[in-house]
């Protein structure tokens, strides 16, 4: 995506009017104009030179945002700059506006003191009005240029309408002071005094003035809503300390290539993602994740940019610099969610196309009736002017973009990061949440669960036997008996003649005695097993775990299990998404009974077992038949299903082509920022509809009490000068109530609604084959796609522990025999 900056937008009417413009443009595949940023985002193979040209064509400017060199930059770019300028304006027109509010009410209408000069002399009174008024109008000129700019190339805006509401006050106010000159010179001052109440030349400076108010409110707020990217930014280190040929020296930051050596001592901010080479320390990460418990960091662990070394000295080398550090590419992440358009913008901003032309329209509609039942032409203009600066598209454009950069903020300072605004609206909506096992309910390691001595040996001495033969291991289990034993304060003992034998296990000699190590069968063959280590050993397995059984001298002295336990937060951050009516689904790799044990601890809805890493997205494409689906997982093989998913959720420590396939990256690895994301889309959700509803309904009752529907009814008759403070108020309502949202608490479940299911409910015959002869996940892969080719068949689950396949479906059994057989293998039974 190619991200422009686009000059001259006032309101929705007008980035509508781009993004059709730019939409034509041959090449161009989607365009996305965001009034918040004025900034535009363009896919496609047309060249800049030719969306350039579109854009000022249709009256706007734009320029090709450049490689951000430095943060600094980037920071400049969101910088306010627009309400000091707008602040400088109002306090000029209200000096010049106060000074004709005196002589146009002050005197009229209360008689406060005016020098001899102007007494009797209207004409006087009428020229200085119109002075006053031609200060503010020249001061407020912007209005004028963009207005009438924009009426030239057929596409009005809001500026338009207050171009034409205050330039008609002004036009009118101009001929009553001809003609009340007209009348003092041929019929003396008592002639004119009656055109004194048909000048509005307070009006059309009041209308300025107070929509430059309006204007500068709504700057200030929009500046608000883009505070937790300048944040962001502002965390980016301006310097780096390099070390060359043993001397250090601080350099600029852009200065640093990969590979350069840096040293970061205690206190100071990482300058560019790196690995630690020599040191150790506890790193603050809070920045990038919002966790604020220090990370320890030692030799060969990564650190990034914008994290902060709280306690050693550390030498790293640099990986990532520059746009590909971590920190730049969140910048990233949140400035393109930005630069993107939700669906629900698509409403706002075809009503937008159409607004001011039907307002104009109308204002010049209500004239004519006014005229026609017999009103003067002050009092229907005064109407129709009414009609043009109380009308607001700007309030329907804001609606949405504010609410979605508030909410994308909110997420970012959380360590969730929506990738675009189409991703944030509709991960609310999601009824399925289908969650990888393996790193995401699950810690993603073994770690030691049980430690079971037998014949009278302590649990330490057991440990110490398993980490001296473990020790010289390769196996993934090992890891976890070394890290228990290390955490126990154990030391391991210099084993001989170590051997990795056939069969899973173990064996090596400590200090003339034979130790062996290995699963059940293994196990059986060294010692003698009682039928109550058996149960034990099973009820171990029952429950998900792997028992490892350790011999001595041909004598069982143990059992300690290894599992890959369930994360910390897992269970509750289930509970919080069923509590919100979404369906969990658990995919694993694991056989049916270790499956089963896990989803029973976890407490997930539905278990789909024997999944293999190939599989998940076919899995995931039956899932969206019953309804929205998010999938969350960490792993490279999860990248299909994310991506195959409505809504991908990468956890943040996965890999790195997990996050470019999702569409949301939880930068910490908590389970409990699932819920939270679903959680803070529906309520930026709730705002966006809040918005677009005070929106609409402002205008439904402004438009006809400004044209004077209700003066009849209720003799209710608007000023144009409060026309415009309406106007004016309406869209700093808007972004006020958006920047609610950052009051909200994500990880709060006490205001959780379930949504109305619409989970699609089938009643599914499931059936259990009994297959002899697979012996490796080659024959459940075989047996898998043989069952999966038969028309009628749904999901299929193949176990190799368990020896069977379960279908879902009405296939016949004679077809499923039929199958399995002609691809090598044996049917025993069907259930």
């Amino acid at each position: 995506m190619e991200q422009y900056r686009v000059t001259g937008m006032s309101c929705a009417a007008c980035s509508a009017r781009v993004e059709k413009a730019v939409s034509k443009v041959d090449g161009v595949t989607s365009c996305s104009v965001s009034l918040l940023t004025n900034s535009m985002g363009v896919e496609g193979s047309a060249s800049p030179k030719e969306i350039i040209a579109a854009v000022e064509a249709a009256g706007y400017g734009a320029e090709l945002k450049g490689a951000v060199k430095t943060e600094n930059r980037s920071e400049d770019a969101l910088a306010d700059k627009e309400t000091p300028i707008l602040k400088k304006r109002l306090i000029t027109s209200i000096v010049f506006l106060i000074v004709l509010m005196y002589f146009s009410m002050g005197y009229t209408m209360w008689g406060w003191y005016l020098p001899e000069f102007f007494d009797n002399n209207y004409i006087a009174i009428g020229l200085v009005q119109l002075l006053l008024t031609i200060a503010v109008m020249v001061i407020n000129h912007k209005f004028f240029i963009s207005g009438f700019k924009s009426l030239w190339h057929r596409a009005p805006n809001m500026d338009t309408l207050v171009a034409l509401g205050s330039g008609a006050s002004f036009v009118y106010s101009v001929y009553a002071l001809f003609a009340m000159t007209y009348a003092q010179v041929n019929g003396g001052a008592d002639e004119a005094m009656h055109y004194m109440h048909e000048f509005y030349f307070e009006s059309a400076a009041m209308i300025l003035a107070l929509i430059t108010v309006g204007k500068m409110l709504e700057a200030m707020s929009k500046g608000k809503t883009t505070d937790a990217l300048k944040g962001l930014m502002k965390l980016a280190p301006k310097t780096a300390v390099i070390v060359k040929n043993g001397i250090e020296t601080e350099v600029a930051i852009e200065q640093v290539k990969k590979g350069d050596i840096f040293v970061v001592k205690p206190g100071e901010n990482i300058p560019v993602d790196g690995v630690i080479i020599s040191g150790s320390s506890a790193v603050n990460e809070s920045a990038l994740t919002g966790e604020s418990i220090p990370i320890d960091k030692t030799e060969g662990d990564m650190v990034s940019a914008a994290t902060i070394n709280q306690s050693g000295f550390i030498k790293c080398e640099a990986t990532r610099v520059g746009e590909d550090t971590t920190l730049s590419q969140i910048i990233k992440m949140v400035s393109d969610a930005a630069a993107t358009k939700a669906p629900i913008a698509k409403v706002a901003d075809k009503v937008s196309g159409i607004f001011v032309p039907a307002v104009i329209t109308i204002a010049v509609i209500t004239i004519i009736v006014w005229l026609l039942l017999g009103e003067s032409i002050g009092f229907a203009l005064a109407r129709g002017i009414s009609v043009l600066v109380i009308s607001c598209p700007c309030a329907l454009g804001l609606a949405t973009p504010v609410a979605i950069m508030v909410g994308n903020g909110m997420g970012a300072k959380n360590g969730i990061l929506f990738k675009t605004a189409v991703s944030l609206e509709e991960a609310g909506k999601v009824n399925i949440v289908a969650l990888d096992k393996t790193g995401t309910i699950t810690m993603g390691e073994p770690k030691v669960t049980d430690i079971i001595p037998v014949g009278g040996i302590s649990e330490s001495e057991l440990m110490e036997n398993a980490y001296s033969i473990e020790k010289k291991s390769e196996h993934p289990l090992a890891k976890a008996i070394l890290e228990k034993a290390e955490n126990m304060g154990l030391k391991a003992n210099e084993v001989a003649d170590f051997k990795a034998l056939p069969g899973n296990g173990l064996s090596a000699v400590l200090d003339g005695d034979v130790l062996t190590g290995g699963n059940l069968k293994f196990a059986e063959g060294q010692a003698d097993i009682s039928e109550d280590v058996k149960s034990k050993s099973e009820k171990l397995a029952m429950e998900g775990k792997t028992p490892l059984f350790f011999c001595k001298n041909k004598k069982l002295i143990g059992i300690i299990a290894v599992a890959d336990t369930i994360k910390e937060d897992s269970p509750k951050a289930i509970r919080e998404l069923q509590n919100m009516g979404i369906n969990v689904v658990m995919l694993t790799g694991d056989n049916e009974r270790t499956a089963n044990a896990i989803g029973k601890q976890a407490g997930v809805d539905e278990i789909i077992a024997g999944v293999l890493p190939d599989g998940k997205e076919s899995v995931i494409r039956s899932l969206k038949e019953k309804g929205k689906v998010a999938m969350v997982g960490d792993g490279i093989n999860d990248a299909p299903a994310l991506t195959r998913a409505d809504i991908g959720i990468a956890i943040g420590a996965g890999a790195d082509i997990a996050i470019d396939a999702a569409d949301i990256v939880l930068m910490k690895s908590r389970l409990s920022d699932v819920p939270a994301a679903i959680r803070l889309s529906r309520a930026t959700l709730r705002n966006i509809h809040e918005n677009l509803f005070w929106a609409f309904i402002y205008n439904v009752i402004g438009i006809p009490l400004a044209a004077g529907v209700f003066i009849s009814i209720f003799g209710w008759k608007l000023n144009p000068m409060f026309g415009a403070a309406a106007m004016s108020l309406s869209s700093f309502c808007v972004v006020t109530n958006a920047l609610r949202l950052n009051l909200f608490k994500i990880h709060s479940s006490a205001r959780d609604k379930k949504i109305k299911s619409k989970i699609i409910k089938e009643e599914k015959k499931m059936k259990k084959i009994s297959i002899e002869g697979m012996m490796c996940m080659h024959c459940v892969g075989h047996v898998e796609k043989a069952l999966k080719a038969i028309d009628g068949v749904g999901e299929v689950n193949v176990s190799l522990d368990d020896k069977c396949a379960t279908v879902t479906g009405d296939a016949d059994n004679a077809v499923l025999t039929k199958a399995v057989t002609d691809a090598g293998y044996e049917v025993t039974g069907i259930e």
